[in-house]
């Protein structure tokens, strides 16, 4: 497998010198994000995030399918990554490494677990049709912390989803195209998001928010907080590493839940935004013969 080439001995001691004086070598404070920037595609479930130089691409797509038989009344939700050589000489197609093994864990405990899309409300019929939801996530460029960048694109997307608007009557199900009936929304409950710190020192006494792809090869642990703006945690991931203090671990969650209730504004005006562009007026303007001139 190929390995992506490591910081030298003298990069990595700059690194963590610079730590030690409080420095950071893009000029961030410690607990401050990368430029964070959002774009929705002209379909509807496709979102394009950068984070810095880290690129991530969602898209959601929904079919008609069976439901499982032990949960005959819920839909079905499922979230796939891939990491190609696009996005680093590390990654190969179809050999997925441990960057890519937890990246899918921690968005599944994320998203899918914590019940943040209500699966119930895609059924259609209970033990026969159903929906099933799939996001794919592709990582265009990598350049460090995966995990948050990743987690903002899968909730925008699926927020911004609109599915195939559907009727039963007399045991027949009718789906509509989006030129019959106007494609409804998922049934959101609430929108968690990653947080990611990264440690650094012999005792890990330096914390990091949003990591750079060099700072992680030189970080002694971390730890992943999933949230939502109303300070309700879903999982807390520490992956190995030194170990941190419990107060430590609280003075970042409490931090994080502080970048998550901004992550929320910021996606919600860009998906008002978003809304507002594809809004032409309504039935009747469409059916205007005027031209912009």
């Amino acid at each position: 497998m190929p390995r992506e080439a490591e910081p030298s001995l003298n990069e990595k001691q700059f690194i963590v010198q610079a730590l030690g004086e409080k420095l950071r070598l893009d000029g961030r404070e410690f607990d401050q994000y990368r430029p964070l920037e959002l774009t929705f595609g002209d379909q509807y479930g496709v979102a394009n995030v950068t984070l810095g130089k880290t690129r991530v691409l969602a898209k959601v797509s929904a079919e008609v399918t069976v439901p499982y038989v032990d949960r005959p009344l819920d839909g079905v939700f499922t979230i796939a990554t891939e990491l190609g050589p696009m996005a680093s000489p590390a990654f190969e197609v179809g050999r997925p490494t441990e960057t890519e093994v937890l990246l899918a864990r921690l968005l599944e405990k994320t998203v899918r677990r914590s019940g943040a899309l209500d699966t119930e409300s895609l059924c259609l019929v209970a033990g026969q049709k159903c929906w099933s939801v799939r996001v794919d996530v592709h990582v265009l460029a990598h350049d460090g912390n995966l995990i948050d960048a990743s987690c903002f694109a899968v909730v925008a997307a699926l927020r911004h989803f609109r599915k195939p608007d559907t009727s039963i009557a007399s045991g027949q199900l009718t789906v509509y195209t989006p030129a019959e009936r106007e494609p409804v929304p998922l049934s959101w409950l609430h929108s968690p998001f990653c947080v990611t710190w990264s440690f650094f020192g012999d005792d890990g006494e330096t914390a990091l928010l949003d990591a750079t792809w060099a700072e992680e090869q030189v970080r002694v642990s971390s730890c992943t907080v999933s949230l939502n703006r109303h300070g309700e945690i879903c999982q807390i991931a520490k992956l190995g590493g030194v170990p941190v203090e419990a107060v430590a671990l609280l003075q970042c969650t409490a931090v994080a839940l502080t970048k998550a209730k901004e992550f929320s504004t910021f996606l919600d005006g860009k998906l008002a935004e978003d809304a507002k562009r594809r809004n032409k007026g309504g039935f009747m303007a469409e059916l205007s013969s005027e031209n912009d001139r």
